[in-house]
């Protein structure tokens, strides 16, 4: 507690006085969000609605938000980062229709949502709500759609959440390749950004990135890490996942920075991947 609260006075001192810009000249920044909810208790996948829009407010005043498209654009043309900050969500949730979508319109903020493609529209309980008992609805197709035609980007999350760590290319290319194509079909548009589930540095093989690649891809996004500083590739792209136990933006400014990591490689803010994923279970949505 201590610690935190040093980080958050300091992470103040930094943005307060400016010296966050200088800090951040060459860097991009990437933040990760699942759920945006209000719930009893703090949950690590899950940030109440009041806790997204301070952040929100937080990326609006000291960094340059841009759309994850625009930030991959840049790297690609070697242009140097400026405090470029992209948001983004993944797995698609409800609630980040419900309650994410109206706050960044409100603030007039893009992001970018990485959808499961074979979980929408259906009661699939993934692992690690199930083993706490609880299920949090997944996103209608016609609530993507309408997420894409409001101006937000719509990106790739294999098609059953598997972990490119641990299957065969083969696998791979079917769970990747196939998500683009459950997205396009859907959306009837080009999908061309892929973050990996369970973002750890162990959750992909190289081979498997490739995969990524040679499906028409233009990023893979992680889901450890901090700061992409010039140079950075595209398919090496570092995010930092945002939980519900971190509260004050100012914690956050403070790691990213001072180039600090956010997550190591052996951390995630979901739990280990297990071999049986998800369970399906009746009742309204």
């Amino acid at each position: 507690m201590v610690m935190s609260s040093g980080k958050i006075l300091l992470g103040r001192l930094i943005f307060a006085s400016g010296l966050n810009a200088g800090l951040l000249r060459n860097s991009a920044v990437v933040v990760t969000f699942h759920r945006i909810q209000d719930t009893e208790q703090p949950e690590a996948l899950t940030v109440s609605i009041r806790t997204f829009e301070r952040y929100c407010r937080f990326f609006k005043r000291h960094f340059n938000v841009v759309p994850l498209s625009d930030l991959v654009a840049r790297l690609e043309q070697g242009v140097r980062p400026n405090g470029d900050l992209a948001i983004t969500f993944d797995d698609g949730y409800r609630d980040n229709y419900e309650n994410a979508a109206p706050v960044l319109e409100r603030l007039s903020l893009p992001a970018t949502f990485f959808i499961v493609s074979r979980w929408m529209d259906t009661q699939i309980v993934p692992w690690w709500d199930e083993e706490l008992g609880i299920r949090h609805p997944w996103m209608t197709w016609d609530q993507v759609r309408s997420l894409r035609r409001r101006g937000f980007e719509i990106g790739a999350h294999t098609q059953t959440h598997v972990d490119l760590g641990s299957i065969t290319t083969d696998e791979a290319r079917r769970e990747v390749e196939g998500a683009r194509y459950d997205l396009e079909r859907r959306l009837g548009a080009p999908v061309t950004s892929f973050a990996y589930p369970y973002g750890r540095r162990a959750n992909l093989t190289d081979a498997n990135r490739e995969v990524v690649r040679a499906a028409g891809f233009r990023c893979c996004c992680a889901g450890y890490g901090g700061a992409n500083p010039h140079g950075t590739d595209p398919f090496h792209l570092q995010r930092v996942p945002i939980s519900g136990f971190d509260l004050w933006p100012h914690q956050f400014g403070f790691d990213v920075a001072l180039g600090r990591t956010l997550l190591d490689a052996g951390e995630s803010v979901t739990a280990r991947p297990r071999c049986c994923v998800t369970s399906e279970v009746t009742g309204s949505s």
